[in-house]
Protein backbone atom coordinates (compact mmCIF):
# COMPACT_ATOMS: atom_id res chain seq x y z
CA UNK A 1 0.00 0.00 0.00
CA UNK A 2 1.40 3.47 -1.16
CA UNK A 3 1.88 5.80 2.10
CA UNK A 4 2.04 9.44 2.34
CA UNK A 5 4.67 11.11 0.71
CA UNK A 6 4.45 13.80 3.19
CA UNK A 7 5.19 11.82 5.93
CA UNK A 8 7.68 9.02 6.65
CA UNK A 9 11.92 9.07 7.07
CA UNK A 10 13.94 9.97 4.33
CA UNK A 11 17.15 8.93 3.96
CA UNK A 12 19.19 12.14 2.71
CA UNK A 13 22.59 11.75 0.79
CA UNK A 14 24.46 14.68 -0.56
CA UNK A 15 24.62 17.15 2.44
CA UNK A 16 26.03 19.73 3.30
CA UNK A 17 26.28 20.01 -0.52
CA UNK A 18 24.91 22.97 -2.20
CA UNK A 19 21.96 21.41 -3.83
CA UNK A 20 21.74 19.82 -0.49
CA UNK A 21 21.54 22.02 1.86
CA UNK A 22 18.78 23.73 -0.30
CA UNK A 23 16.76 20.62 -1.02
CA UNK A 24 16.55 20.01 2.63
CA UNK A 25 14.23 22.64 3.95
CA UNK A 26 12.15 22.22 0.48
CA UNK A 27 11.76 18.79 1.36
CA UNK A 28 10.02 19.33 4.72
CA UNK A 29 8.41 22.29 4.19
CA UNK A 30 6.43 20.14 1.31
CA UNK A 31 5.88 16.76 3.61
CA UNK A 32 5.23 18.41 7.34
CA UNK A 33 4.90 14.67 8.58
CA UNK A 34 8.44 13.41 7.29
CA UNK A 35 12.06 13.42 9.17
CA UNK A 36 15.38 13.12 7.29
CA UNK A 37 18.54 11.29 8.09
CA UNK A 38 21.26 12.51 6.75
CA UNK A 39 24.30 10.19 5.88
CA UNK A 40 27.12 12.11 6.27
CA UNK A 41 30.59 11.14 6.17
CA UNK A 42 33.04 11.54 8.90
CA UNK A 43 35.39 14.14 7.71
CA UNK A 44 31.83 16.78 7.33
CA UNK A 45 30.21 15.80 10.08
CA UNK A 46 31.06 19.77 11.50
CA UNK A 47 30.16 20.92 8.18
CA UNK A 48 26.77 19.42 7.93
CA UNK A 49 25.92 19.99 11.78
CA UNK A 50 27.09 23.95 10.90
CA UNK A 51 24.78 23.72 8.00
CA UNK A 52 22.05 22.31 9.79
CA UNK A 53 22.12 24.98 12.26
CA UNK A 54 21.83 27.46 9.53
CA UNK A 55 18.83 25.65 8.14
CA UNK A 56 16.88 25.36 11.43
CA UNK A 57 17.74 29.61 12.45
CA UNK A 58 16.06 29.75 8.81
CA UNK A 59 13.31 27.49 8.69
CA UNK A 60 11.87 27.08 12.44
CA UNK A 61 9.47 24.24 11.66
CA UNK A 62 12.39 21.35 10.47
CA UNK A 63 14.12 22.03 14.06
CA UNK A 64 13.75 17.99 15.83
CA UNK A 65 13.08 16.62 11.96
CA UNK A 66 16.94 15.89 10.97
CA UNK A 67 19.32 13.28 12.67
CA UNK A 68 22.87 13.59 11.14
CA UNK A 69 24.16 9.88 10.62
CA UNK A 70 27.62 8.95 10.20
CA UNK A 71 28.35 6.46 7.77
CA UNK A 72 29.78 6.59 4.15
CA UNK A 73 28.48 5.75 0.59
CA UNK A 74 31.85 3.98 -0.65
CA UNK A 75 31.64 1.54 1.90
CA UNK A 76 29.33 -1.81 2.28
CA UNK A 77 26.53 -1.58 3.81
CA UNK A 78 27.10 2.75 3.83
CA UNK A 79 29.48 1.90 6.14
CA UNK A 80 26.78 2.32 9.47
CA UNK A 81 27.38 1.02 12.64
CA UNK A 82 25.12 -2.64 12.49
CA UNK A 83 22.73 -1.17 15.32
CA UNK A 84 21.94 2.78 12.96
CA UNK A 85 21.93 0.26 9.94
CA UNK A 86 19.31 -2.07 11.50
CA UNK A 87 17.35 1.15 12.81
CA UNK A 88 17.43 2.87 9.38
CA UNK A 89 16.34 -0.08 7.20
CA UNK A 90 13.03 -0.28 9.62
CA UNK A 91 12.24 3.43 9.16
CA UNK A 92 12.98 4.34 5.84
CA UNK A 93 10.14 4.94 2.97
CA UNK A 94 12.14 6.67 0.72
CA UNK A 95 15.94 8.35 -0.21
CA UNK A 96 17.23 11.45 -1.75
CA UNK A 97 20.48 10.25 -3.03
CA UNK A 98 22.37 13.26 -4.39
CA UNK A 99 26.29 12.55 -3.22
CA UNK A 100 28.65 12.41 -6.33
CA UNK A 101 31.89 14.01 -7.60
CA UNK A 102 31.05 16.67 -9.57
CA UNK A 103 34.14 17.44 -11.12
CA UNK A 104 34.58 17.29 -15.15
CA UNK A 105 38.49 16.30 -14.46
CA UNK A 106 37.66 13.57 -11.75
CA UNK A 107 40.09 10.53 -12.26
CA UNK A 108 38.33 7.07 -12.92
CA UNK A 109 39.42 5.89 -9.69
CA UNK A 110 37.25 8.57 -7.86
CA UNK A 111 34.70 8.53 -9.70
CA UNK A 112 34.32 4.73 -9.80
CA UNK A 113 34.67 4.56 -6.14
CA UNK A 114 31.67 7.45 -5.37
CA UNK A 115 29.70 7.52 -8.52
CA UNK A 116 29.25 3.83 -8.65
CA UNK A 117 30.19 1.55 -6.05
CA UNK A 118 28.85 4.54 -3.84
CA UNK A 119 25.22 4.26 -5.93
CA UNK A 120 25.85 0.43 -5.69
CA UNK A 121 26.14 0.31 -2.27
CA UNK A 122 23.22 2.85 -1.83
CA UNK A 123 20.76 0.63 -3.76
CA UNK A 124 21.78 -2.79 -2.58
CA UNK A 125 20.75 -1.35 1.29
CA UNK A 126 17.62 -0.08 0.07
CA UNK A 127 16.62 -3.00 -1.49
CA UNK A 128 16.36 -4.34 2.24
CA UNK A 129 14.76 -1.52 3.52
CA UNK A 130 11.01 -2.92 3.53
CA UNK A 131 8.44 0.30 4.01
CA UNK A 132 10.83 1.64 0.56
CA UNK A 133 8.31 3.68 -1.30
CA UNK A 134 10.87 6.07 -3.67
CA UNK A 135 14.26 6.33 -4.69
CA UNK A 136 14.78 10.01 -5.74
CA UNK A 137 18.03 9.76 -7.68
CA UNK A 138 20.55 12.75 -9.53
CA UNK A 139 21.73 12.22 -12.22
CA UNK A 140 23.02 14.50 -15.05
CA UNK A 141 22.38 15.02 -18.41
CA UNK A 142 25.41 14.70 -19.33
CA UNK A 143 25.15 10.59 -19.41
CA UNK A 144 24.36 11.33 -22.56
CA UNK A 145 28.31 11.06 -23.35
CA UNK A 146 29.12 11.51 -26.74
CA UNK A 147 25.34 10.83 -28.26
CA UNK A 148 24.41 13.85 -30.87
CA UNK A 149 21.22 14.95 -31.69
CA UNK A 150 18.41 14.88 -29.55
CA UNK A 151 18.98 12.88 -26.51
CA UNK A 152 15.44 11.55 -24.99
CA UNK A 153 14.13 11.36 -21.45
CA UNK A 154 13.61 7.90 -22.25
CA UNK A 155 17.01 7.33 -23.47
CA UNK A 156 20.10 6.24 -21.70
CA UNK A 157 22.38 3.48 -23.39
CA UNK A 158 22.04 4.83 -26.68
CA UNK A 159 25.99 3.32 -27.85
CA UNK A 160 27.79 5.89 -26.64
CA UNK A 161 30.84 6.43 -25.47
CA UNK A 162 32.11 9.56 -22.99
CA UNK A 163 33.78 13.03 -23.32
CA UNK A 164 35.36 11.97 -19.47
CA UNK A 165 35.30 9.81 -16.13
CA UNK A 166 32.76 11.70 -14.63
CA UNK A 167 30.24 11.93 -17.39
CA UNK A 168 30.90 7.90 -17.34
CA UNK A 169 30.71 7.18 -14.36
CA UNK A 170 27.13 9.07 -13.70
CA UNK A 171 26.06 6.84 -16.77
CA UNK A 172 27.21 3.39 -14.49
CA UNK A 173 25.66 4.60 -11.41
CA UNK A 174 22.30 5.57 -13.60
CA UNK A 175 22.55 1.96 -14.94
CA UNK A 176 23.14 0.58 -11.26
CA UNK A 177 19.65 2.31 -10.36
CA UNK A 178 17.58 1.18 -13.75
CA UNK A 179 18.99 -2.26 -12.92
CA UNK A 180 18.37 -2.48 -9.42
CA UNK A 181 13.98 -2.73 -9.67
CA UNK A 182 13.65 -0.27 -7.22
CA UNK A 183 10.85 2.55 -7.68
CA UNK A 184 12.71 5.04 -8.35
CA UNK A 185 12.72 8.53 -10.28
CA UNK A 186 15.43 9.71 -11.83
CA UNK A 187 16.60 13.42 -12.37
CA UNK A 188 19.06 14.54 -14.83
CA UNK A 189 20.18 18.31 -14.17
CA UNK A 190 22.14 19.99 -16.94
CA UNK A 191 25.06 22.38 -16.08
CA UNK A 192 23.86 23.90 -12.69
CA UNK A 193 24.52 27.77 -12.30
CA UNK A 194 23.86 30.37 -9.29
CA UNK A 195 20.32 31.11 -8.10
CA UNK A 196 18.54 32.96 -10.39
CA UNK A 197 17.11 35.74 -7.75
CA UNK A 198 20.82 36.64 -6.08
CA UNK A 199 23.01 34.69 -8.48
CA UNK A 200 24.63 32.42 -5.44
CA UNK A 201 26.08 29.44 -6.20
CA UNK A 202 28.20 27.10 -4.10
CA UNK A 203 31.29 25.92 -6.65
CA UNK A 204 32.64 28.87 -9.84
CA UNK A 205 32.83 25.96 -12.15
CA UNK A 206 31.31 25.12 -15.46
CA UNK A 207 30.22 28.47 -17.33
CA UNK A 208 32.08 30.34 -14.42
CA UNK A 209 35.38 29.10 -15.97
CA UNK A 210 34.40 30.73 -18.75
CA UNK A 211 34.09 33.88 -16.69
CA UNK A 212 37.41 33.93 -15.52
CA UNK A 213 39.08 33.71 -18.60
CA UNK A 214 37.08 36.37 -19.89
CA UNK A 215 38.15 38.82 -16.83
CA UNK A 216 41.79 38.11 -17.82
CA UNK A 217 41.51 38.83 -21.35
CA UNK A 218 42.24 43.27 -22.29
CA UNK A 219 39.12 44.51 -23.70
CA UNK A 220 37.91 45.53 -26.35
CA UNK A 221 40.30 42.20 -27.66
CA UNK A 222 40.10 38.75 -29.14
CA UNK A 223 38.55 35.77 -27.27
CA UNK A 224 38.50 31.94 -28.34
CA UNK A 225 35.60 30.45 -29.93
CA UNK A 226 35.51 26.65 -29.75
CA UNK A 227 34.14 25.22 -32.84
CA UNK A 228 31.48 26.63 -34.61
CA UNK A 229 29.65 28.40 -31.58
CA UNK A 230 25.98 27.48 -32.60
CA UNK A 231 25.23 23.97 -30.75
CA UNK A 232 23.22 24.63 -27.06
CA UNK A 233 25.19 25.63 -24.00
CA UNK A 234 22.26 24.21 -21.62
CA UNK A 235 22.36 25.96 -18.49
CA UNK A 236 20.16 25.91 -15.36
CA UNK A 237 19.67 28.09 -12.17
CA UNK A 238 19.90 26.48 -9.06
CA UNK A 239 16.48 27.62 -7.19
CA UNK A 240 14.84 25.48 -10.39
CA UNK A 241 16.21 22.23 -9.92
CA UNK A 242 16.07 22.68 -6.31
CA UNK A 243 11.88 23.86 -7.17
CA UNK A 244 12.12 20.66 -9.34
CA UNK A 245 13.34 18.25 -7.10
CA UNK A 246 11.19 18.65 -4.37
CA UNK A 247 7.76 19.56 -6.12
CA UNK A 248 8.06 16.33 -8.18
CA UNK A 249 9.27 14.12 -5.22
CA UNK A 250 6.24 14.56 -3.70
CA UNK A 251 4.11 14.10 -7.09
CA UNK A 252 2.71 10.94 -7.22
CA UNK A 253 2.90 10.99 -11.35
CA UNK A 254 6.57 10.89 -11.24
CA UNK A 255 7.26 7.29 -9.84
CA UNK A 256 9.10 5.68 -12.72
CA UNK A 257 9.93 8.92 -14.20
CA UNK A 258 13.23 10.25 -15.67
CA UNK A 259 13.26 13.84 -16.32
CA UNK A 260 15.98 15.82 -17.83
CA UNK A 261 15.92 18.95 -16.11
CA UNK A 262 17.58 21.44 -18.69
CA UNK A 263 16.37 24.78 -20.26
CA UNK A 264 14.46 23.74 -23.15
CA UNK A 265 15.32 26.36 -25.19
CA UNK A 266 18.83 26.97 -24.41
CA UNK A 267 20.85 29.52 -25.90
CA UNK A 268 24.17 28.59 -28.21
CA UNK A 269 27.48 28.58 -26.34
CA UNK A 270 28.23 31.93 -28.56
CA UNK A 271 24.84 33.47 -27.41
CA UNK A 272 25.97 32.73 -23.81
CA UNK A 273 29.89 33.82 -24.16
CA UNK A 274 28.39 37.13 -25.36
CA UNK A 275 26.04 37.71 -22.69
CA UNK A 276 28.64 36.85 -20.18
CA UNK A 277 30.88 39.49 -22.12
CA UNK A 278 28.43 42.15 -21.80
CA UNK A 279 27.76 41.68 -18.20
CA UNK A 280 31.11 41.95 -17.79
CA UNK A 281 31.44 45.11 -19.63
CA UNK A 282 33.47 43.51 -22.17
CA UNK A 283 33.41 43.35 -26.33
CA UNK A 284 35.36 40.70 -27.81
CA UNK A 285 35.73 39.87 -31.77
CA UNK A 286 35.83 36.52 -31.77
CA UNK A 287 38.69 34.00 -33.14
CA UNK A 288 37.36 30.32 -34.54
CA UNK A 289 39.32 27.90 -33.20
CA UNK A 290 38.61 24.01 -33.69
CA UNK A 291 37.59 22.03 -30.65
CA UNK A 292 40.66 19.37 -31.36
CA UNK A 293 43.08 22.33 -31.53
CA UNK A 294 41.61 24.07 -28.54
CA UNK A 295 42.28 21.41 -26.40
CA UNK A 296 46.12 20.99 -27.73
CA UNK A 297 46.22 24.57 -26.41
CA UNK A 298 44.83 24.42 -23.33
CA UNK A 299 46.21 20.72 -22.44
CA UNK A 300 49.32 22.36 -20.55
CA UNK A 301 48.90 22.72 -16.85
CA UNK A 302 49.80 26.07 -16.49
CA UNK A 303 47.65 27.21 -18.89
CA UNK A 304 44.57 26.16 -17.71
CA UNK A 305 45.70 27.54 -14.30
CA UNK A 306 46.17 30.86 -15.67
CA UNK A 307 42.76 30.73 -17.28
CA UNK A 308 41.09 28.50 -14.43
CA UNK A 309 39.83 26.56 -16.93
CA UNK A 310 40.30 22.73 -17.14
CA UNK A 311 40.46 21.03 -20.63
CA UNK A 312 38.05 19.14 -19.94
CA UNK A 313 35.14 22.02 -19.75
CA UNK A 314 35.86 22.58 -23.74
CA UNK A 315 34.49 19.34 -24.82
CA UNK A 316 31.10 21.33 -24.07
CA UNK A 317 31.70 24.27 -26.18
CA UNK A 318 30.59 22.61 -29.11
CA UNK A 319 28.70 19.46 -29.00
CA UNK A 320 25.61 18.99 -30.96
CA UNK A 321 23.20 17.24 -28.38
CA UNK A 322 19.76 19.04 -27.30
CA UNK A 323 17.95 17.46 -24.13
CA UNK A 324 14.24 16.54 -24.94
CA UNK A 325 12.41 17.83 -21.63
CA UNK A 326 8.75 17.00 -22.91
CA UNK A 327 8.31 14.98 -19.69
CA UNK A 328 9.70 17.44 -17.58
CA UNK A 329 8.39 20.28 -18.87
CA UNK A 330 4.63 18.93 -18.78
CA UNK A 331 4.85 17.65 -15.12
CA UNK A 332 6.03 21.10 -13.69
CA UNK A 333 3.82 22.89 -15.58
CA UNK A 334 1.03 21.07 -13.68
CA UNK A 335 2.64 21.79 -10.54
CA UNK A 336 3.46 25.96 -11.59
CA UNK A 337 7.36 25.15 -12.36
CA UNK A 338 9.33 26.35 -15.41
CA UNK A 339 12.99 26.81 -15.90
CA UNK A 340 13.54 30.84 -16.04
CA UNK A 341 15.39 31.64 -19.49
CA UNK A 342 19.42 32.77 -18.79
CA UNK A 343 19.08 36.30 -20.18
CA UNK A 344 16.47 36.78 -17.18
CA UNK A 345 18.98 36.59 -14.82
CA UNK A 346 22.77 36.09 -16.15
CA UNK A 347 23.22 39.92 -14.74
CA UNK A 348 23.15 38.69 -10.98
CA UNK A 349 24.90 35.49 -11.62
CA UNK A 350 27.91 37.51 -13.00
CA UNK A 351 27.69 40.31 -9.98
CA UNK A 352 27.56 37.42 -8.10
CA UNK A 353 30.97 35.84 -9.35
CA UNK A 354 32.76 39.34 -9.07
CA UNK A 355 32.11 40.06 -5.84
CA UNK A 356 32.71 36.85 -4.83
CA UNK A 357 35.39 35.37 -7.16
CA UNK A 358 38.01 34.57 -4.59
CA UNK A 359 35.65 33.38 -1.33
CA UNK A 360 34.01 30.08 -3.65
CA UNK A 361 35.46 27.06 -3.69
CA UNK A 362 36.36 25.90 -7.40
CA UNK A 363 37.39 21.91 -6.57
CA UNK A 364 34.62 19.13 -5.85
CA UNK A 365 33.81 18.28 -2.42
CA UNK A 366 35.01 14.74 -1.86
Amino acid sequence: MSRDPASGTILFTGFPGFIGMRLLPRLLELSPGARLRCLVQPRFLEAARTGLAAIEAAHPDTRGRVDVVTGDITAPGLGLAPEVAAELAREITSAHHLAAVYDLAVTRELGQKVNVEGTRHVVGFLAGCPRLERLHYVSTCYVSGTATGVFRETDLDVGQSFKNHYEETKFLAEVEVARSGLPATIYRPSIVVGDSRTGETGKFDGPYFTLSAMEKVPSPGLFVRVGSGRNPANLVPVDFVTEALARLSVSPVSRGRTYNLADPEPLSTFEVGELFARALGKRFAYVPVPAGLARALFAPAWVQRHFGMPVQSLDYFDHPCRYDTAQATRDLADLGVQCPPLPSYVDRLVAFYRAHRDGVRRAAMV
